[in-house]
């Protein structure tokens, strides 16, 4: 291969990356939750770190679950601080349909699904977003991952 094609080969491979890449103001932080299950009293922290986040903007949730999970449904109350105020919303995320097929995108017994937060908030570094399911059951089973992303109304 000559050098010219090399370097070209090389400059569309990153512009193809650069493409890929999210906007400057997005932000996502995700965990796995632990094999056992994710018990009622565990609630999970996720500590932005990024000064980008200093602007109103929409925030939701996503998560990962396979086909042990019982249920059609996941309720979550989400805790933040929004402009030195404490925020506490209760959201429902409806992760089948009446038929019980499973909503949302994945491959094999692994899916993924998102949920928007009602309402603009501003997230702050280093100021957490904290999330414990509110279901009527002890401990889930069934969940994989499960996290945040930010989307900024700036870009």
């Amino acid at each position: 291969m000559s050098k010219s094609k090399f370097t070209l080969t090389i400059l569309s491979i990153l512009l193809c990356l650069g493409a890929c890449a999210p906007g400057h103001n997005d932000y996502s932080l995700f965990t796995n939750l632990p094999d056992e299950g994710w018990a009622y009293g565990d609630t999970i922290s996720f500590i932005p770190d990024s000064a980008v986040l200093n602007a109103p903007g929409t925030l939701s949730v996503a998560l990962r679950h396979d086909n042990s999970y019982r249920y059609s449904n996941l309720w979550l109350e989400i805790t933040s601080t929004d402009n030195e105020v404490p925020r506490r919303d209760t959201v429902n995320i409806v992760m089948a349909d009446k038929y019980g097929r499973w909503k949302g995108s994945g491959l094999g017994t692994a899916y993924q699904i998102e949920q928007s937060i009602p309402g603009k908030i501003m997230l702050k570094a280093g100021v957490p977003v904290k999330i414990r399911h509110v279901m009527r059951v002890d401990t889930l089973h069934g969940i994989e991952l499960i996290g945040i992303n930010y989307r900024s109304d700036n870009d």
